[in-house]
């Protein structure tokens, strides 16, 4: 397999060019919401002012081929068909669309890693406590990453789901999507894939992956607007499947007492939503596409591994990302500051950072012996010049 291209000087320029956030800041918080594209804004604002001026209704019938845009252009991100695609108003939302949607019976098992996110394992307890189902929490391997062997001997008759969380909110950690999705295959399990921080940081094929369902939001690395995301569900497995709620955008009404999902991914939708966003999410998923995700994704973790080995031969600082693979976001600690004070300083600098905390990691770093965790994500339009920046904010002269 060839090596993506890195992208040029010229490009770098013309995303800066792009992004007025840029000429304020340092923004190394992509992991929490990436600084939106001109591009974005102006779609965004063009339909929030035709709605003022000819009425919200009016306004969606108007942009429907915008609107409609939306499912083609994730579809290609994903590489599955706009049928399999729900717009969903953020990640956790539509994670919880697809698990809640599976019909567990007591007993039913969910294997999972210690990398799982707060909301999707608070779910699970939920759907331990409220269905009587068992949850079956896999270790790391020596380099960090989930156990692939450990993984394939938990599996019991009981098992019914793998869900995995992509890359973890508080590590550079890339767990082995593509290499679950071949044991979930060959055990004939469903698998549910939390892409948050993955979709717009590495490429995603749900094809090569083997996901079943997988979750994503609009802010983060596809720098779409907040309030933004979307599932992806195989046509293959839809009819397993039944939307936890549903209302007149995810049925048909066809008798007084009966009604009939979509056929499609939109049963997992709401009739009510951010239009404009949606729009602005398809247009930030079409500019994403423009550069090549496999190009945008080589730059952030080409900047994310100069940004470690600035940190690593800093004096008193740790830095704490595990994994064979890592991407973007990167994690550390100073000996001579807690978190907070590190992020707060360097917002006064106009460097934003953002803190990782045990209250979203109970599983993974309370047993590393950490409490909490600086941490920055880098984007393709961030620079070496910037991480220069950064380091010197970190130790002023």
């Amino acid at each position: 397999m060839s090596t993506p291209s890195i992208l040029t000087e010229t490009e770098v320029l013309h995303l800066r060019r792009d992004t007025p956030g840029c000429k304020e800041r340092i923004h190394f918080n992509n992991a929490g919401t990436g600084l939106v594209s001109a591009p974005v804004l102006q779609a965004v604002k063009d339909h929030l002012d035709l709605e003022a001026q000819i009425g919200g209704y009016e306004a969606h019938d108007k942009a429907m081929q915008a609107y409609s845009n939306f499912y083609t252009s994730v579809a290609k991100l994903v590489n599955a068909v706009p049928s399999e695609i729900a717009y969903i108003e953020n990640a956790t939302r539509a994670w919880d669309m697809a698990f809640y949607s599976i019909p567990f019976k007591p007993g039913d098992r969910v294997i999972t890693g210690k990398a799982e996110y707060v909301s999707n394992f608070v779910a699970l307890l939920q759907m331990k406590k409220r269905a009587d189902i068992e949850i079956d929490v896999v270790g790391d391997d020596e380099t960090g990453q989930i156990d692939l062997v450990a993984l394939e001997k938990a599996i019991t008759p009981k098992t019914r789901l793998i869900a995995l969380t992509h890359i973890p909110t508080f590590g550079g950690l890339i767990n082995p999507a593509e290499a679950v999705g071949q044991i979930a295959r060959k055990h004939d399990l469903l698998y549910l894939l939390d892409a948050c921080q993955s979709a717009g940081q590495i490429p995603l094929d749900v094809k090569k992956i083997g996901c079943h369902m997988l979750s994503a939001t609009g802010r983060k690395y596809l720098r779409g607007p907040r309030g933004t995301g979307f599932l992806y569900v195989s046509a293959d497995v839809l009819d397993q499947l039944d939307p936890p709620f549903v209302d007149l955008e995810a049925t048909r009404w066809t008798a007084p007492d009966r009604y009939e999902l979509k056929p499609d991914a939109k049963r997992f939708e709401n009739w009510e939503r951010y239009i404009a966003g949606q729009i602005g999410l398809g247009v930030a998923v079409d500019y994403a596409l423009s550069f090549g995700p496999e190009r945008l994704s080589a730059r952030m973790i080409e900047l994310a591994a100069l940004l470690r080995e600035r940190l690593s031969a800093l004096p008193n600082a740790s830095v704490h990302d595990k994994g064979a693979h890592k991407g973007a976001i990167v994690t550390f600690l100073l000996e001579t500051e807690e978190p907070s004070k590190t992020k707060a300083r360097l917002a006064a600098n106009q460097i934003n950072v953002s803190v990782s905390s045990y209250t979203s990691s109970q599983l993974d770093l309370p047993e590393r012996g950490l409490t909490s965790l600086v941490r920055t994500s880098l984007h393709a339009y961030n620079t070496a010049e910037e991480i220069e920046a950064f380091i010197e904010a970190l130790y002023p002269q």
